[in-house]
């Protein structure tokens, strides 16, 4: 009889450390289930910033490079807690949300003309006109004389340009074709700005990483990617004539200048191409965090992006970003504090 009783207490002691136990793990788990989806753009800082984070929280996050498009699309369809986009949603997804959006500019980032050929260092010149038309085929070799004449003393082949872009919807792909409609009217006409556009010509590579392993893979080709994409593949790129007329080389210093002084609306959505800062490099752009405003993980999304929007923000430089300006960084702040 007391051996009976021993062993039922012990049943009852073990069934609670159980319980105790399953509700530990649950309380983990819970703490470490946001998640997010959205540019590989912003994919190498997302990355420190998740594990830097996890250092200093505990809180584990997850987050996949499936481009901007797909990852606004998970948003809307609540697969995942935020979306990171190169480009703001159009009125077709705010309108699908049906509720409150806020978008949050994470980092800066410049988009390079990226090049391979014949293992030629970076430098070329290029013109917003000269790319436009090469893109549209127009310009079809690497010895065209607009392409010659820019390019004084530089030994350049008489070889077809294969041309390179994004075959997913991209955020880069918006920030790129949004600055060659500014400075060719014939590309606005025909092709125009957007996440994804009707390209004539080329080969299509799935996020900047896509891109980038084309671009490397193919000799004589030419397309674009984010800066830290091509300073960490070794890929050659060309400094771009800005609207001061002057050669700009896309670096954190250049793409820091041309948000320097921009005047952000109330929803902090604006594209900051064709810069008329002469310091600034011309293909640059936010990359944006987009939320709910009304979501059930309010508190754990604010703790993380409120550190993203301050310690964060000390990482970027290393991974090729600039920083985003202090008075855009209050407006932000003020703004993640009506997430609820």
């Amino acid at each position: 009889m007391i051996r009976t009783s021993f062993f039922r207490l012990g049943c009852k002691v073990l069934v609670l450390l159980a319980c105790l136990a399953g509700f530990a793990n649950t309380s983990r788990v819970q703490a470490q289930d946001l998640t997010g989806a959205g540019s590989t753009f912003i994919e190498p800082i997302m990355t420190k910033w998740i594990a830097e984070y996890e250092k200093a929280t505990g809180t584990k996050i997850n987050y996949q490079g499936v481009g901007s498009g797909a990852g606004i699309n998970n948003l809307l369809d609540h697969t995942v807690d935020f979306a990171g986009s190169d480009a703001p949603m159009n009125q077709g997804d705010l309108d699908r949300a049906k509720a409150d959006m806020i978008h949050l500019p994470g980092v800066i980032g410049a988009v390079c003309v990226c090049y391979n050929v014949n293992g030629m260092a970076s430098g070329l010149g290029f013109s917003g006109p000269i790319i436009a038309d090469i893109f549209m085929g127009k310009i079809e070799y690497w010895d065209d004389p607009q392409i010659v004449a820019r390019n004084a003393g530089k030994n350049l082949p008489h070889e077809k340009i294969f041309t390179v872009h994004r075959s997913d919807g991209s955020g880069t792909t918006n920030i790129f074709t949004d600055y060659l409609s500014k400075v060719s009217g014939d590309w606005k006409t025909k092709i125009g700005a957007g996440k994804a556009v009707q390209w004539v010509n080329g080969l299509g590579g799935k996020g900047n990483q896509g891109v980038a392993a084309i671009l490397k893979q193919q000799n004589f080709s030419i397309g674009y990617v984010e800066l830290a994409y091509a300073v960490q593949n070794n890929i050659a790129y060309g400094a771009i004539e800005n609207a001061s007329g002057k050669y700009s080389y896309p670096t954190v210093g250049t793409a820091g200048s041309a948000a320097s002084g921009v005047k952000l609306p109330d929803n902090l959505c604006a594209f900051i191409t064709n810069t008329a800062n002469p310091e600034g490099y011309p293909i640059t752009g936010f990359s944006w965090i987009i939320l709910y405003k009304n979501s059930t993980k309010a508190n754990q999304l604010k703790k993380f992006f409120h550190w993203v929007l301050t310690s964060g923000q000390n990482f970027t430089h290393d991974l090729y970003y600039a920083s985003i300006p202090d008075d855009v960084r209050k407006r932000e702040l003020a703004l993640l504090e009506s997430v609820h």
